[in-house]
């Protein structure tokens, strides 16, 4: 299969200072005297992977883990300090969905404000409009200012314009989690349908559940690092769940397995500690409909009783 995307060893380095704070006069003459301080901080490290056409990558990791920087060097925003990126073909990244509207025009405006941003034709807003408000489930707000709108409603809507798309790489940072429930699994058949064409996709999640489900390899980083990278998406993401409660990264390959069997167990003694809860309670449910039927029974055969002493 023809490699999509090739990471090697990429570094991300940002560099801060105390500009900011000063006026330009201020730093020349700390930058003369030396005693202007810059500071670097790397927010990836030597991270490498390779993806193939109709790969689905999954990245696990903490908050600051890198992820997102990542996302930017892959799709481009970002160019790396250390490292190379390869990529062969088309690429478009979903990462932030509700920036580039206008809260002061309609829906329907920034429908066409939105799709003229991301390169689309108005020819070809035309003629998927009415798909676009469909699949967001938008019908009868079309008319109604963006300010308006819930945040989950805006979400749908970046996402429902998002999707038209079909690029050789796709990148998308929580955009699978938008809307109640019910979007959400239209939202992962509608990018499962994307993906089944081809596509090779980097996902970043925070549901480890949907990590499991959609993917074929998975990335874990912390704090910059590289964890681990593989195909065992069922091994890494127990390990990752369990390393969640312990605060404690594998330092080898048989530590990683041992951690995710801890966490089978773990996650088998949850399902059994419900299951049994669900029993109980059904047996629960079904004494008090006996119990009310004891008494409704005994209540008439009292009435019957009573009238046959009268």
């Amino acid at each position: 299969m023809a490699e999509r995307l090739i990471v090697n060893n990429v570094s991300v380095r940002y560099l801060t200072g105390d500009i900011k704070n000063m006026g330009l006069k201020d730093y020349f003459i700390k930058k003369m005297k030396g005693e202007y301080i810059v500071k670097e901080f790397w927010a990836d490290r030597n991270i490498t992977f390779k993806l193939e056409d109709g790969d689905m990558l999954g990245i696990i990791g903490t908050n600051g883990a890198g992820k997102s920087t990542l996302l930017k060097a892959v799709s481009g925003i970002l160019t790396p300090s250390e490292g190379t990126i390869e990529r062969n073909g088309s690429i478009a990244a979903l990462l932030e969905l509700s920036s580039g509207f206008d809260g002061d025009l309609t829906v329907k405006e920034n429908t066409y404000l939105r799709g003229a941003m991301l390169g689309y034709s108005r020819q070809f807003m035309n003629e998927k409009y009415d798909e676009i408000i469909d699949f967001a489930e938008l019908q009868a707000f079309q008319d109604t200012p963006f300010r308006q709108l819930s945040s989950g409603m805006k979400s749908r809507l970046a996402f429902s314009i998002a999707c038209l798309i079909q690029p050789d790489i796709l990148i998308l940072d929580e955009v699978l989690s938008v809307g109640d429930g019910a979007f959400r699994k239209k939202s992962e058949e509608k990018m499962r349908g994307i993906i089944a064409n081809g596509a090779t996709t980097i996902l970043v999640s925070h549901s480890i559940s949907q990590i499991r489900r959609m993917c074929n390899k998975v990335l874990w980083l912390h704090k910059g690092e590289q964890v681990t990278f593989g195909q065992d998406v069922e091994t890494i993401c127990l390990a990752y769940n369990y390393f969640l409660d312990n605060k404690k990264l594998p330092e080898s390959a048989e530590e990683m397995q041992q951690m995710a069997e801890a966490q089978r167990r773990i996650e088998k003694q949850e399902l059994r500690r419900k299951q049994n809860e669900t029993i109980r309670q059904a047996a629960a449910i079904k004494a008090r409909r006996a119990e009310r039927k004891a008494k409704k029974k005994a209540a008439e055969s009292s009435e019957e009783t009573s009238e046959e002493q009268q």
